[in-house]
C-alpha cells in the first residue's frame, strides 16, 4: 500500500528536526579551535597575573602595618621604661604587645631593646638565680620544684633589687635555660606547675602518684592501692623509683605503722636554708 503525499511530508519533516538536532549537538561537543584555546590560555595568565598583584599588594600593606606598630612600640618602650622594669603585670603585658608584633626582647643581650630597657639583663640574671635555687633544693626535692615555690625563694633573694619577680617572668626565663640542654623544663601535673632541673624521665605512674600527693604531700601505699585501683607491686615499684629519683622521702615514725611518702615538690613543708643569701 502506498503511503499518501500528507504522511510523506510529515516523515520528511521529521527526519529534517532529527537531523537538525543532531547537528546542534555535535556542535555543542566540538572541542574549540586554536584560537580558543589560546584566548583561554591569555584568560588564565591575566587571572594570576591579577591574583599575583592583589598578594603583593596585602603583603606591602601588612609590612608598612608592622613597620608601623614596632615603631610605635619602640616609643612606647622608651615612655614606659621603668614600669616595664619595675612593674610586673605592666612587663607581662609588654611582653604580649611585643608578641603580636613578631617581636622578642629576650632574643639577645645586645642590640636595641637591651640597650633601651636592659631587659635582657634583667632575666639573664633572674636564670641565673634560677638555677642556684635549683640547686640548693636539689637534694631535697629531687631536681623537682613546684613553680609557685620557686619564685618564693627568688622574691626573698630580691628583696634588695626591689624588682618583683612572677611566675610568668620565671617561665620566661626557664624558656631561655632550655638552650643549656640542662635539663630545664616546665611540667604540669595536676593543677601544679613544677620546674625540672635534672632530666629525670617521669611516667604516666609517677605523675599520677606526684599528682595524688598534692592534697596532703605525701601519699601511702594503702592510699594509692585505693584510690588509683593498683595492685601493691605496681604502687611499689612506682614509690621506689621516686626515692632512687630523689624525688620523694619516707617517713617511717607513723604510729599506725604506716609508711608516709613524701613530696617536696608538691609540699610546702621544706624549705631550704639560703634562700636568703
Amino acid at each position: 500500500m502506498s503511503s499518501s503525499p500528507i504522511s510523506l511530508t510529515r516523515n520528511y519533516y521529521s527526519q529534517s528536526e532529527n537531523c537538525e538536532i543532531i547537528r546542534k549537538h555535535w556542535k555543542m561537543r566540538r572541542r574549540p579551535g586554536i584560537g580558543g584555546l589560546q584566548k583561554a590560555a591569555a584568560a588564565r595568565d591575566q587571572y594570576r597575573l591579577l591574583g599575583e598583584n592583589v598578594a603583593k599588594l596585602r603583603t606591602d600593606m601588612m609590612k608598612e602595618q608592622l613597620a608601623t606598630f614596632k615603631s610605635q612600640l619602640e616609643e612606647f618602650a622608651r615612655k614606659h621604661k621603668n614600669d616595664i622594669r619595675k612593674n610586673p603585670a605592666f612587663r607581662a603585658q609588654f611582653h604580649e604587645m611585643c608578641a603580636k608584633v613578631g617581636v622578642d626582647p629576650l632574643a639577645s643581650n645586645k642590640g636595641f631593646w637591651a640597650e633601651l630597657l636592659g631587659i635582657g639583663d634583667f632575666y639573664y640574671e633572674l636564670g641565673v638565680q634560677i638555677i642556684e635555687v635549683c640547686m640548693l633544693t636539689r637534694s631535697l626535692n629531687g631536681g623537682l620544684i613546684s613553680l609557685q615555690e620557686l619564685c618564693s625563694h627568688l622574691r626573698q633573694r630580691r628583696k634588695k633589687d626591689r624588682e618583683a619577680v612572677t611566675e610568668d617572668d620565671c617561665l620566661r626565663a626557664i624558656s631561655k635555660l632550655k638552650v643549656l640542654g640542662s635539663g630545664f623544663e616546665v611540667i604540669t601535673i595536676g593543677k601544679k606547675k613544677l620546674v625540672r632541673s635534672v632530666p629525670t624521665e617521669l611516667n604516666k605512674d609517677h605523675n599520677q602518684i606526684l599528682e595524688l600527693a598534692q592534697g596532703q604531700g605525701f601519699v601511702t601505699v594503702e592510699q594509692v592501692q585505693r584510690r588509683l585501683s593498683w595492685t601493691s607491686g605496681r604502687v611499689i615499684d612506682a614509690l621506689e623509683t621516686l626515692l632512687e629519683e630523689g624525688l620523694a622521702m619516707i617517713d617511717n615514725g607513723i604510729k599506725d605503722g604506716k609508711c608516709q611518702y613524701w613530696f617536696p615538690c608538691v609540699s610546702s613543708v621544706y624549705s631550704f636554708v639560703g634562700s636568703d643569701t
